[in-house]
């Protein structure tokens, strides 16, 4: 949900508990499994809200929603691959069916494929695009279908800091492009849903210390590298990205929309 209605508090009068209590709001997690999306399903169940936890592996979605089960939440385990128009379709049909609304897309999915440009196949360029560029338009698209009829709604797509700079760092052309792209998808979208009082903003994550770069993490001298390039000194933690994502979500950012956050330490400010 993304704005307040008009008998809500103003900014001013609400307490900062209730600017980010999301009780009787809907939320999608794509790519909610594990890593950064296993995170930001957790902490929107704990804050209230009824989560559905979408990822290609279903098992590991379900053993997510028993975290959330366990700790006393809310949430829902679906089965979907993001860049299957038929599934992402009829898997928001079945979130809505089950709970009337839907408040807040998490577009987390994500896919990479580091490798020279030189190296790289037109089979593993069409996976990539279709996972973290198309995969985000079709759940956008389909959430926002029921957004605009309830007259609100919220979507936040996980960019990176590789789609607003050049990487550098080792050869990554696929996941680069397709995040700059969501970049400029995440702005084309706001202006777009403005009127209809949905939301769309993104983050930019630095390196996250998960199992998406655990390949990157058993190199020392790479991990030493960005480390000196980030003036934090620091590669980021789960729970450094769930913090902007849940502000981002909630009514304390109701006035932000077509806005990409770095959440980097500082790695873009050099």
């Amino acid at each position: 949900m993304t704005t307040t209605s008009p008998t809500s508090p103003s900014p001013a009068s609400a307490s900062a508990s209730l600017r980010f209590d999301f009780s009787g709001r809907v939320a999608v997690v794509t790519g909610g499994a594990n890593g950064i999306g296993q995170g930001i399903a957790l902490a929107l169940a704990q804050a209230g809200a009824r989560v559905a936890v979408w990822d290609a592996n279903a098992d590991a979605a379900q053993a997510t929603v028993a975290r959330i089960e366990a700790a006393g939440g809310c949430a829902q385990a679906f089965g979907v691959d993001v860049s299957d128009t038929v599934q992402v379709e009829a898997a928001m049909q079945r979130v809505h069916a089950q709970w009337g609304r839907i408040d807040q897309l998490i577009n987390n999915a994500g896919l990479a494929i580091r490798r020279p440009t030189l190296e790289l196949s037109v089979a593993d360029w069409n996976r990539v695009l279709e996972v973290n560029l198309t995969g985000v338009f079709l759940c956008a698209q389909q959430a926002a279908r029921f957004m605009i009829a309830q007259g609100s709604g919220c979507v936040v797509n996980t960019a990176s800091i590789m789609g607003l700079s050049g990487g550098g760092l080792y050869p990554n052309i696929s996941y680069q492009s397709t995040k700059g792209a969501v970049v400029n998808l995440t702005r084309a979208l706001a202006v777009e849903w403005a009127s209809a009082n949905i939301r769309v903003n993104a983050i930019a994550p630095t390196w996250v210390r998960t199992g998406f770069i655990e390949p990157l993490l058993q190199q020392p001298e790479l991990v030493a590298r960005i480390e000196a390039m980030t003036p934090m000194a620091r590669l980021a933690d789960i729970d450094d990205v769930v913090g902007p994502v849940l502000f981002l979500c909630s009514d304390a950012a109701r006035m932000i929309t077509g806005h990409t956050l770095p959440v980097d330490g500082g790695f873009l400010a050099q």
